[in-house]
C-alpha cells in the first residue's frame, strides 16, 4: 500500500452537513486544479490528504489547493461557483507576496476554499510516497 503526502500535513478532514453537496463541490473544485476524488465509501470521500465526511460538528477552516497556473485559478474559481459554492474574492494578485495569485470560495458549508499559484517553480517531486512495511 503506498500514499501519497506533502511535508507537514498528513490530512485535513472536513466535517460537513450534506456530503453530496460536499462531494459535487470538490469533485469540480479538485478537477479543476488537476486532481479527483480517489477514495469514497458511503459515509466518506478523499483526494490526496483532503478527507471528507458527514456530522453534527461542521468544519470552518481555510484551505488551499495548489493551481499550475494563472489560468488554473481561474477555471478554479468558475468551477466552484457553477458547483454550488459562493464567491469569497475573484482570480487575482494578493499582497501576500510578489507573484501570489488567488481566488476564494465558499463550499456548501462555509469553509473557505482558495486555489493559489504562487509564480513560476519547479518541483523536487509529484509528491512525498510512502509505502508502508510489514
Amino acid at each position: 500500500m503506498q500514499f501519497h503526502r506533502g511535508r507537514l500535513i498528513d490530512h485535513v478532514h472536513l466535517v460537513v452537513r450534506d456530503l453530496e453537496a460536499s462531494k459535487r463541490f470538490y469533485a469540480a473544485v479538485l478537477a479543476s486544479v488537476g486532481r479527483s476524488i480517489t477514495h469514497e465509501g458511503p459515509d466518506f470521500f478523499a483526494s490526496d490528504e483532503l478527507f471528507v465526511s458527514p456530522g453534527d460538528a461542521i468544519s470552518h477552516v481555510h484551505l488551499a489547493f495548489q493551481a499550475a497556473d494563472r489560468d488554473t485559478v481561474h477555471r478554479f474559481h468558475a468551477a466552484a461557483l457553477a458547483a454550488g459554492g459562493r464567491d469569497n474574492g475573484g482570480p487575482g494578485e494578493r499582497h501576500y507576496h510578489p507573484g501570489y495569485y488567488g481566488a476564494f470560495a465558499l463550499d456548501p458549508d462555509g469553509n473557505n476554499i482558495e486555489a493559489v499559484h504562487h509564480g513560476p517553480a519547479a518541483r523536487s517531486a509529484e509528491s512525498v510516497v510512502i509505502t508502508a512495511e510489514g
